[in-house]
């Protein structure tokens, strides 16, 4: 992958290593049941919720952010994104150093290939689980006082409104607390038992295919 390319059969390879939730046992068949799960799709999105589960409202409106959907803990596709002229995510953080707090900027189209080239990389030596990198991040400087990896994300106390892109891009998503990722593991539909590292990965993988659900080897053609 010296390249910087990416091939369809490597992102489906990275898209079958989400793990579903357990799928309740059906207690009839259709064809609907019979028909076969499309490849590019993340498994997850494809099993069904007990009653009590569905019950509960997964949507959110309006979203808590421009690159957001109505579906919680669900973000809208690249190509989405830069053809409505979103090419940069903002978050907020707090230097732990001089107590500032400010907004910064992420490049959506640089940070997502970085992101992704990391993921495939990795994908076959991590055993399903966050690398050091991702479960301690190297936090950005601040702005103000020049602290070194002061900067930390601020994470909303309410889950729903928890900005996931700019965690991601940032590859900060290890700064979230464990209830904060079965938060997300929940309603992406990605079976959310397991060890922080665990789950922390799985979110990463979840974020890239919902960034790019056909593979993001386009983009790796630019660069």
């Amino acid at each position: 992958m010296d390249d910087g390319t990416i091939n369809n059969d490597q992102w489906l390879t990275l898209s079958l290593s989400l793990p579903s939730p357990p799928t309740p046992t059906p207690t009839h068949s259709s064809q609907e049941d019979q028909k076969p799960a499309q490849p590019l799709m993340l498994p997850a999105a494809m099993t069904r919720r007990t009653k009590k589960a569905t019950a509960k409202t997964k949507t959110i409106d309006p979203p808590p952010f421009p690159w957001a959907t109505t579906k919680l803990a669900t973000v809208h596709t690249l190509e989405h994104l830069l053809a409505n002229k979103i090419s940069s995510i903002s978050g907020t953080v707090k230097c732990r150093s001089c107590q500032k707090q400010y907004e910064m900027d992420f490049d959506l189209e640089g940070k997502f290939r970085e992101v992704a080239r990391f993921v495939i990389k990795k994908n076959r030596d991590t055993h399903d689980r966050a690398p050091s990198s991702w479960m301690a991040p190297v936090l950005p400087n601040c702005e103000f006082c020049n602290g070194k990896n002061t900067a930390v994300p601020v994470i909303a106390a309410k889950k729903r409104n928890i900005n996931w892109l700019f965690l991601f891009l940032g590859q900060m998503i290890g700064c979230c607390k464990l209830p904060q990722l079965k938060y997300f593991c929940k309603h992406a539909d990605i079976h959310l038992t397991g060890a922080k590292d665990r789950l922390v990965y799985y979110i990463y993988l979840g974020l890239c295919k919902q960034l790019k659900p056909q593979g993001p080897f386009d983009l790796f053609r630019k660069v």
